[in-house]
């Protein structure tokens, strides 16, 4: 059932891939979440701590600092936290889900993901209160 939303969920998502970029964008702005792009780890670390989001989806494979070293940034500093991550990736090393849980994420969506599941993953993320330090 969808909520009325005074203001929208706003999510930041790290992806290199300017086509899953627009997908999820197009998907969760459907839906009714305001959507912030970054391309880089790097960008996604300043888009994060200048306006924190109410989730971060992350690719973990990024160009310069991956997703890994992202959460373990946003992760170390109080203020943030608190901020849910969903690792997206196309990884088929069930390490890399393990890893991922380890460095701070909630959870975990495999590419090529299904729409339904990953719009269950954001809404089970934001409506958790997930922290882990």
């Amino acid at each position: 059932m969808l909520h009325v939303m005074s203001m929208p969920r706003r999510v930041v998502y790290i992806e290199d891939n300017v086509a899953n970029l627009a997908l999820v964008t197009k998907v969760l702005a459907h839906i009714g979440y305001e959507v912030e792009g970054a391309a880089t780890g790097e960008e996604g670390l300043v888009c994060i701590q200048n306006d924190p989001p109410d989730l971060v989806l992350l690719d973990l494979d990024l160009p310069g600092i991956d997703g890994f070293e992202v959460v373990r940034r946003i992760k170390a500093i109080p203020a943030f936290a608190a901020i849910p991550f969903i690792a997206i990736s196309a990884s088929v090393m069930k390490q890399e889900r393990r890893l991922a849980l380890d460095a701070g994420c909630f959870s975990f969506v495999e590419k090529p993901f299904d729409i339904g599941e990953l719009r269950v993953a954001v809404e089970e993320a934001l409506a958790s209160g997930f922290s882990q330090s």
